[in-house]
């Protein structure tokens, strides 16, 4: 069991018989009234942000999530396959259990695969993964990385403001979090 007073970033728990990762907590004591804690939570199987007020000394059940690397090897229909690297056991998982994942994955990467009591909640991505690009407007002699931005393709499909002097067949790094151009490779 864990109570309001040992809230940290990062920490999961079950609340209303779902996991729950803690985003953001503040201690909050009005000048009038009983103090309270305002949080900033995410569901781990859904993706969806909600906010809550807890009183002081509420206690959750703490919810042991275990993350074991696999390897993602295709795609078919709506379904994703992946292997454990360690005992080379395949699972398949829906696309709606992926959120923003299929943006970045690429054949044979390893990501994590996110399980509570037996059960597949989430996966979590590298932080930041190597990209080809494949389609954007060519690059033009003269072009600085200050001087503004233009879409470019990449080879998953998802679409990532790149600097001007970027061209066609140039692996970029791109940060999965925010989906945003980093450096070149």
């Amino acid at each position: 069991m864990i109570s309001t007073s040992d809230f940290r970033t990062g920490i999961t728990f079950e609340l209303d018989d779902e996991v729950m990762q803690m985003v953001e907590f503040q201690h909050v004591k009005p000048g009038k009234g009983a103090a309270f804690v305002r949080c900033k939570l995410r569901n781990m199987k859904t993706g969806a942000m909600v906010e809550r007020t807890f009183r002081p000394g509420e206690k959750f059940n703490q919810a042991l999530v275990e993350r074991k690397e696999m390897q993602y090897l295709y795609k078919d229909e709506s379904n994703w396959t992946f292997m454990d690297t360690e005992n080379y056991e395949q699972i398949t998982l829906p696309e709606s259990l992926l959120e923003d994942a299929p943006k970045y994955l690429q054949e044979n990467m390893i990501t994590g695969i996110l399980f509570c009591n037996d059960q597949i909640i989430g996966m979590d991505l590298p932080k930041q993964v190597e990209l080809r690009v494949v389609a954007t407007d060519p690059g033009i002699k003269g072009d600085t990385a200050s001087g503004g931005s233009k879409p470019a393709t990449m080879e998953t499909g998802v679409v990532v403001q790149v600097p001007f002097f970027v061209n066609e067949n140039e692996v970029l790094i791109i940060d999965t979090r925010t989906g945003n151009y980093v450096s070149r490779a």
